[in-house]
C-alpha cells in the first residue's frame, strides 16, 4: 500500500507544474536604493530588486525573468554613462547578465541616448531583447531580431514570449535617433504574431510582454486617456484571442490580482519599488498541458537588502557619478528654490524663469515654455552642484526653436490650462487626469516671453483670459518662433498644434548640459521674476 500511496503521489505531482515569471519594467537606471538629489536611503533600485529574484529562484523550480522596457536610460548614474563612458561596457546590461534574464523588451526610453548606446548595450547582453513591432526600415524585418522567444520546461511544456513596444516612440523621439526605424501598430503586430505563434509553435502559455499600458478602465472599459494610441493594453486583451498573460509598464502603474477578458494582466510600477510575479499552474490532462491556475501579484521590495554582488559589479560607474554629480558650478544670488510645486504652477517663480532664460538665451527666440516635471523638484540652492543641475531636469532632452500662429499658442496655453480644475469648495487642483493613472506633471507648461493669464473658473477652451506679446494683444494670426524641448516640440503631451510645424533651429545638446554651461560661464546668477503669467479662478 505505501508503494502504491508513493507511486500515486508522484504521477500527480508529474501531472502538475508550476511555473513563475518574473517581471521587471520601467527601472530607468535605478539600481542603488538611493534618492541621488541628496544621496538618502531610498526603498528601490535594481540591487534591491536582484536579492528579490534571487530568492524567488531558490524557492521555486521554474522560473522565467522578464524586463518590459525603459530599463537603460533615467538617473544620473546612466546618464554620465551614456555622456562620458559610453566606450565601457553598459553597467546596465551588466547588471542584467548577472541576474540572467530570459528576455528583455525594448522601451521607448531605450532610445534617448541614441542608437550607439542602445545597440551596444543589446549587443553585449546575454537576454535576446524582442520587440516584433520595430522594424529595419530597409529590411522590414524586426530591428532587434527575434520577435519571439520560446521557453521550454518541464521538458514538453512550452512558454512563448512575444514583446511589443508602444508605436508612439516618433512622437516623442529625436528623428536621427531613430532614423533607420519603423515602428508598426502595437496591438496589429500583436494580433499577427499571436496567430503566428499559436499555428506555428502551438505552445501551453503564451505571454505577450508590451511595453506600453492600459487606454481603458480595466472593469468597465472606460476610456481613462486621449484615445492616442500610445496604450493598447486593454484592446489587446479585448480583441486578441490566445493571449493567457498580458505584461505592461509605461505607465508606472501598480495592476496585479487583474484579469482583463480572462487574460492575466500585470504592471509594476518605476525604479524597481517592487517585482511583479506571475504564477502558473499547469495540469496535464489526457496528455495535454493546460492551464488550471493564473494569477498575478506585487511582490514589494520594502525591507529586501541590496545585492552587494550587483553594488560591487558598477561601483566604478557609480563612484565617478557621485564624482561628477558633486562639482560644483556656481552660486545662486536670491531664492531659486522650489518651495512648494502646486505653487510654481501657480505664479511665476524664479527657478522656472530661469531655465526659460537659458533656453532663450541659447537660441535667440524671444518666446519659450517649460515645465517643472516633477514634484520632487526642489529648485537651485544657492551652491550649485551638478547633482542639482540633474535632479531638477531628468530628461535628456534637446532644444528646438519651432515657428507657430499665435493661434497655435493659444490653444497651448488652452490645454495647459487643462492641467487644473476646481474642487467642490471651488480651491484649484491638480485635474485628477494628469494624476491618474499615471503622473503627467510634466504636460503642464509655463511660458516666458508672453504676458497671460489662466482663469480655471472658465470652460475648458476658454481659460485664457488675457494673452500679451511686447505689451500689445498677440495676434492669432502672425507667426512667433517658439523655443521648447524636443519632447514637446514633437507634440508630446498631445500638443498637436506644434507637429510638423518648420523648425527654425535645432540644438543638439542636453538641456541640462546647457543650464550648466550657463552657469559655469556667468559664475553667478541672480534670481528674478517678472511675474509675466499666473492662474486665477
Amino acid at each position: 500500500m505505501d508503494y502504491i500511496k508513493r507511486r500515486l503521489i508522484t504521477l500527480n505531482q508529474n501531472n502538475i507544474v508550476n511555473v513563475n515569471i518574473l517581471l521587471t519594467s520601467d527601472i530607468h537606471g535605478a539600481v542603488y536604493p538611493i534618492h541621488y538629489q541628496n544621496n538618502e536611503k531610498a526603498e528601490l533600485g535594481l540591487a534591491k530588486v536582484a536579492t528579490q529574484i534571487a530568492q524567488e529562484r531558490a524557492n521555486n523550480d521554474h522560473v522565467l525573468v522578464i524586463d518590459n522596457g525603459d530599463f537603460i536610460q533615467g538617473t544620473p548614474f546612466t546618464y554620465y554613462y551614456a555622456k562620458y563612458m559610453r566606450n565601457e561596457e553598459n553597467p546596465m546590461s551588466i547588471i542584467a547578465n548577472h541576474i540572467g534574464y530570459d528576455a528583455a523588451i525594448i522601451g521607448n526610453h531605450e532610445f534617448n541616448y541614441g542608437m550607439d548606446v542602445l545597440n551596444k548595450a543589446v549587443a553585449y547582453a546575454n537576454m535576446p531583447y524582442l520587440a516584433a513591432n520595430i522594424m529595419n526600415k530597409q529590411t522590414k524585418k524586426p530591428y532587434f531580431g527575434k520577435p519571439y522567444i520560446i521557453k521550454h520546461i518541464h521538458p514538453d511544456i512550452k512558454i512563448a514570449v512575444l514583446g511589443v513596444t508602444t508605436h508612439y516612440i516618433p512622437n516623442w523621439e529625436q528623428p536621427h535617433h531613430i532614423k533607420d526605424l519603423l515602428f508598426e501598430n502595437a496591438l496589429e503586430a500583436t494580433r499577427q504574431w499571436v496567430t503566428y505563434i499559436h499555428e506555428q509553435e502551438q505552445p501551453h502559455v503564451l505571454i505577450v510582454a508590451y511595453h506600453g499600458g492600459f487606454e481603458c478602465d480595466l472593469q468597465t472599459g472606460e476610456p481613462t486617456e486621449i484615445l492616442t494610441g500610445e496604450n493598447q493594453g486593454y484592446a489587446m486583451c479585448q480583441e486578441i484571442e490566445g493571449i493567457d498573460i498580458l505584461l505592461t509598464g509605461h505607465q508606472h502603474r501598480y495592476i496585479a490580482h487583474e484579469k482583463v477578458n480572462s487574460v492575466t494582466v500585470l504592471q509594476t510600477g518605476s525604479n524597481g519599488r517592487s517585482l511583479g510575479k506571475v504564477h502558473v499552474t499547469l495540469i496535464k490532462k489526457q496528455n495535454q498541458w493546460m492551464i488550471k491556475e493564473c494569477y498575478s501579484e506585487l511582490l514589494p521590495i520594502e525591507g529586501i537588502p541590496a545585492d552587494r554582488a550587483v553594488l560591487s559589479l558598477v561601483s566604478a560607474y557609480e563612484q565617478q557619478t557621485q564624482e561628477w554629480l558633486d562639482k560644483p558650478i556656481g552660486t545662486i544670488a536670491g531664492d531659486m528654490l522650489i518651495h512648494d510645486a502646486m505653487e510654481t504652477r501657480l505664479r511665476d517663480c524664479a527657478f522656472i524663469e530661469f531655465i526659460n532664460k537659458v533656453q532663450t538665451d541659447v537660441t535667440g527666440a524671444n518666446i519659450s515654455c517649460t515645465s517643472l516635471f516633477h514634484n520632487e523638484s526642489s529648485g537651485f540652492p544657492n551652491e550649485i552642484t551638478m547633482r542639482d543641475i540633474v535632479s531638477n531636469y531628468i530628461y535628456p532632452n534637446t532644444l528646438k526653436v519651432v515657428r507657430v500662429t499665435g493661434k497655435d499658442i493659444k490653444e497651448a496655453l488652452e490645454l495647459t490650462a487643462e492641467y487644473f480644475s476646481l474642487d467642490p469648495d471651488g480651491n484649484i487642483i491638480v485635474n485628477p487626469a494628469y494624476i491618474e493613472p499615471k503622473p503627467q506633471h510634466y504636460h503642464y507648461d509655463m511660458w516666458e516671453g508672453i504676458s497671460y493669464i489662466l482663469n480655471i473658473s472658465k470652460p475648458v477652451g476658454e481659460r485664457v483670459v488675457s494673452l500679451q506679446y511686447e505689451e500689445a494683444p498677440l495676434h492669432l494670426d502672425q507667426e512667433y518662433d517658439v523655443v521648447m524641448n524636443n519632447y514637446r516640440a514633437s507634440g508630446g503631451g498631445n500638443y498637436v498644434m506644434f507637429q510638423n510645424k518648420p523648425i527654425i533651429k535645432d540644438i543638439q545638446i542636453d538641456i541640462s548640459e546647457l543650464i550648466a554651461n550657463y552657469i559655469l560661464e556667468r559664475k553667478t546668477i541672480k534670481a528674478t521674476t517678472n511675474y509675466n503669467w499666473k492662474v486665477v479662478k
